[in-house]
């Protein structure tokens, strides 16, 4: 039985997972709305959700590194948080190893099927039908977490995968307690839900009513699928019962996904995209992640301009930092795709040369539009509901993971007798050049439809270094196109404002993508800050809203780390090494 320190906004409240204090937590959460990082100096989880961050900090408490905690997160977040923890979707990670003084990147994005094809999403006109690519059966590429997972915990963990999954079972096969955040979620989209039976069996009553908060929810079918992912590791997965029950589906209701697909996929290890910003070395996910480029493309245009001296959320700073956001987001429209399907052009786009003509073409006093400006290389040969989470242990290793349903839910599609939800990441490639997808994000050749390619992605897992080489900061987001963004503003919080983790996650963020041509915004930014915008030409969107939920630990070097969970979304939890 977990028995987890449950940390809500700042306060420490320990529950036993069968005895919520539901009132107690709300109570918690209504009083107190304030940031604070958890402090340690052995090792720390920080996750979208407090019972998975405790599985990883009881992980690293019985002799596990930061990858094994990392892995027993992924599989319990599967389990606690299943709009966008899966075991059906897939993601990127990025793994610091302090003995080897060694950053990877491990590629374990969802692949198209061997019967995809270019024009699958578009109508009897030419048009894309964004119900096919979003919500149907068809909408789901071949999964990769559970390889991903594995590869890292085979190749880089200490302990045994049936230890690092063993938490996960648990929480599936007992039970857990409906979160107020769980309960919402199911409840917000019930509809949606509902109309698929399995889905409805695994997160509905059986008269098909809500569970409320504080109420036992018990996943059996997905207990026996992460039970035969121990038994067997990936094999448990992507052969045998498991695969014939996803082939199932599949054939039953028109999808995809055959048995050779999920036989044939493999997680990829890539070499991390990496830049200077002033004395700190920056590195994040390579494509198919658009992440790792535009991040250290934008750093590099930011760095020529003395951005303290502006004042954090100034008109003048944000007015750079979208000036910058609106030409990468331009760039990845047209260059940016699987590499092993199209020569991506990332040594170019993340050239300090290429930074600094582009940082000529800004005007400091007046904002651009976005219809006038167009990627700019020459002679060049996903919902909002992903999730993060960071991991750190004692020895200095880091692992920095994102992973994702796409949308929440996914399709809202599970697999009858295995469980868990599929993905509907096939929307995240273009399904016809220029037209955006379920983000507002245009792509373009580079990101279209092919048999075993990977969508492009958002998803930024992000390591930071020292001048000395030592990591100094673990960071990334959910948020769907924000999310460079958001990590973006978590990196420059830390190194250009020299913020705390938790003064740097509670900061409020911007947002532009080149398109539409507006700007999305949090509250906290002063009337006068966003009158001064207007008056420089920016578009605006018409009310503040939410960005992201970082979840990041920083460490100054001297061995202390701080982790802050980021309570845009309810639910989240830092947790220590016991």
């Amino acid at each position: 039985m977990i028995k987890p320190i449950l940390r809500i906004t700042g306060l420490v409240l320990a529950t036993f997972i069968s005895v919520p204090a539901v009132a107690q937590t709300k109570a918690l959460l209504d009083s107190n709305t304030r940031f604070h990082p958890v402090i340690s100096s052995t090792g720390m989880v920080v996750s979208q959700e407090i019972l998975a961050s405790q599985v990883g900090a009881d992980i690293l408490a019985k002799g596990g590194n930061a990858i094994d905690a990392a892995v027993a997160t992924g599989f319990a977040l599967a389990v606690t948080l299943p709009r966008a923890g899966n075991l059906g979707g897939g993601g990127f990670m990025m793994v610091h190893l302090a003995e080897e003084n060694k950053t990877i990147a491990i590629d374990y994005r969802e692949m198209a099927p061997a019967d995809a094809f270019k024009d699958m999403f578009l109508n009897t006109e030419g048009d894309v039908d964004n119900l096919k690519a979003r919500f149907s059966i068809q909408s789901s590429g071949v999964p990769g977490t559970v390889a991903g997972l594995i590869h890292a915990q085979e190749n880089y963990g200490k302990l045994s995968l049936k230890q690092v999954i063993r938490p996960a079972i648990n929480l599936a096969r007992n039970g857990i307690p409906v979160s107020i955040s769980l309960a919402e979620s199911l409840a917000s989209r019930s509809g949606r839900l509902q109309k698929d039976a399995a889905t409805k069996k695994y997160f509905f009553k059986e008269d098909g009513a809500d569970y409320e908060a504080g109420e036992v929810i018990r996943q059996r079918d997905l207990a026996a699928t992460l039970g035969r992912i121990s038994a067997k590791g990936a094999p448990g997965f992507y052969q045998g019962k498991t695969a014939a029950l996803i082939v199932d589906q599949m054939e039953s209701t028109g999808g995809l996904i055959s048995l050779a697909d999920l036989k044939g996929y493999k997680a990829i290890e890539r070499t991390p995209v990496c830049g200077d910003y002033r004395d700190n070395k920056v590195c994040a996910m390579p494509p198919p992640s658009s992440g790792g480029v535009h991040m250290v493309q934008m750093l590099n245009i930011l760095e020529g301009w003395d951005l303290q001296a502006l004042g954090h959320n100034s008109a003048d700073y944000i007015h750079r930092l979208v000036e910058s956001m609106r030409r990468a987001y331009a760039d990845r429209s047209l260059y940016l795709g699987d590499p092993d399907f199209f020569p991506v052009p990332v040594a170019q786009l993340t050239d300090k040369k290429y930074a600094a003509a582009l940082r000529q073409q800004i005007d400091l006093d007046h904002a651009s539009r976005s219809e006038d400006i167009r990627p700019g290389l020459v002679d060049t040969a996903e919902s909002t509901e992903t999730t993060h989470y960071s991991t750190w242990d004692q020895w200095g290793n880091v692992v920095s993971n994102t992973y994702t349903l796409n949308f929440s839910y996914g399709s809202g599609i599970s697999v009858a007798g295995a469980g868990f939800l599929l993905n509907n990441e096939m929307d995240d490639f273009s399904a016809k050049p220029g037209s955006p997808n379920g983000y507002g994000l245009v792509g373009g050749i580079a990101n279209s439809i092919q048999p075993g390619k990977r969508p492009l992605s958002s998803m930024t897992p992000a390591i930071v270094f020292n001048p000395e080489g030592a990591p100094i900061l673990a960071t990334g987001s959910p948020g769907g196109s924000t999310i460079i963004t958001v990590v973006m503003q978590m990196v420059l919080n830390v190194l250009e404002f020299d913020m705390g983790i938790a003064e740097a996650t509670a900061a409020s963020r911007i947002h532009h993508q080149w398109l539409p041509d507006n700007i999305f915004y949090e509250s906290g930014l002063s009337a006068d800050t966003l009158r001064l915008m207007r008056e420089m030409g920016h578009i605006l969107n018409d009310k503040p809203g939410r960005l992201g939920a970082a979840e990041s630990i920083h460490s100054k070097g001297d061995g202390v780390l701080f982790g802050a969970e980021d309570q845009r979304r309810h639910g989240s939890g830092a947790v220590a090494q016991p």
